[in-house]
């Protein structure tokens, strides 16, 4: 088999982890091993070296290798350690994923399937949800067919914004039959978030990414328009929605509860956990604890006390929080600048700028109460979503570049 034909496996083989993410983490995994095996002969490791010098393909290299160092000065065992690396790892795929995409011409099949997948991952829970006799098929709870509320809706809300872009450009170019149809596709998607099984993280993205998406891409009737439709469809949602008031009236309730009883819940538990990142990262600002060390810390604060103070975790909720515990100060400074390099490889005004924006500030703020690039869903679609549209807007850039001269 020549390397044309494995090249063409492993854009196949990526399609499929796409359309997979939303749906299976087991089959995800075993795809993404047969994606790496197809694609490492295939590679072109002075492309690779390339990459790696560029800032979107390197820091995410440098923060696996403070990654690795942070293994040295852990305080805990080899196993812990090395579980605390795993977190890292995904992130190696992004220069190997700029390098694939910079000569593929397959980068948007990747997100026309994720599309697809959470298409039909929406009509499936809508008919377990709804219509008989599908309604025997067994839920998880809060109404997902699949994972959990918090990704599915990251997921969805995703798609919402991307098929945005869309949305706009055919309503500019007059093709109203497909504007229909993408129209309704946004509905079915915002409905089941506002109705069916919220995750209050994907909430905060849409507000901030349709305010830079006014700025990049609408003039000012067209931000208008858009903002008064989001206001409607808001006040709309609050008031046919008992679900929507009861999960967002939660985390005021859930706060007084924890400030006048200091229960045990959500909200109290990431009050507790940010106090207790804060003071970890103060014994060790510089380079911090120690890949792996995170169980261990939260444990040893949590022992002998009731409560929100009593509860031990392995995730902090907060990426930045999860970095800087393990690697300091300076691990943090490599992740934001990572973020950054990212936003920064997105500049532009086509489709692809836009998705890679989605993707991008989607993990940023989902990464304040969360710990996403360690998620296997969520770190798994960032890398994805940055490789594939990064290696797009690379190949993009070189060939103007050629023609320029």
């Amino acid at each position: 088999m020549d390397r044309a034909q494995l090249a063409r496996i492993a854009d196949g083989l990526l399609i499929a982890v796409a359309a997979s993410l939303p749906w299976s983490t087991s089959a995800t995994g075993i795809l993404l091993v047969l994606w790496l095996l197809a694609l490492i002969p295939t590679l072109d490791w002075s492309g690779v070296r390339g990459d790696l010098m560029l800032a979107a393909g390197g820091l995410p290299v440098l923060l696996v290798l403070l990654g690795v160092l942070g293994l040295a000065w852990a305080d805990v065992s080899w196993a812990e350690r090395w579980g605390g690396l795993n977190s890292f790892l995904k992130l190696l795929a992004i220069p190997l994923l700029l390098v694939q995409f910079r000569r593929s011409d397959r980068g948007l099949w990747v997100f026309a399937f994720y599309l697809a997948a959470c298409l039909v991952l929406l009509v499936a829970t809508t008919l377990v949800e709804y219509v008989s006799p599908f309604t025997l098929i067994p839920m998880h709870g809060d109404h997902v067919l699949v994972k959990n509320p918090a990704t599915q809706s990251g997921e969805f809300v995703a798609c919402i914004l991307g098929l945005l872009y869309l949305a706009v450009d055919c309503a500019e170019r007059r093709r109203w039959y497909f504007l229909a149809g993408l129209l309704i596709a946004m509905l079915g998607l915002l409905g089941n978030v506002l109705f069916v099984s919220t995750g209050r993280t994907a909430l905060l993205v849409v507000p901030v990414l349709l305010v830079i998406f006014a700025i990049l891409h609408l003039n000012w009737k067209g931000s208008v328009i858009v903002l008064a439709a989001t206001v409607v469809i808001a006040a709309l949602a609050w008031m046919a929605s008992p679900y929507l008031r009861i999960r967002t009236l939660s985390i005021w309730q859930d706060l007084q509860n924890y400030e006048a009883t200091d229960v045990r819940n959500s909200s109290g538990e990431r009050i507790q956990f940010a106090k207790k990142s804060i003071e970890f990262i103060r014994e060790a600002p510089i380079i911090g604890h120690g890949t792996g060390s995170i169980p261990m810390l939260f444990a040893r604060a949590a022992a002998g006390k009731t409560g929100a103070a009593g509860t031990a975790t392995t995730n902090p909720h907060n990426q930045t929080f999860a970095v800087a515990i393990q690697l300091g100060l300076v691990g943090a400074l490599v992740l934001w600048a990572m973020w950054i390099a990212h936003l920064l490889l997105f500049r532009g005004a086509g489709l692809v700028e836009w998705i890679g924006i989605v993707v991008v500030v989607q993990n940023i703020i989902g990464s304040l109460l969360n710990s996403h690039l360690f998620d296997f869903v969520q770190g798994w679609t960032y890398v994805v979503g940055v490789g594939v549209a990064g290696g797009m807007m690379l190949k993009s850039r070189t060939a103007k570049d050629g023609a320029a001269q």
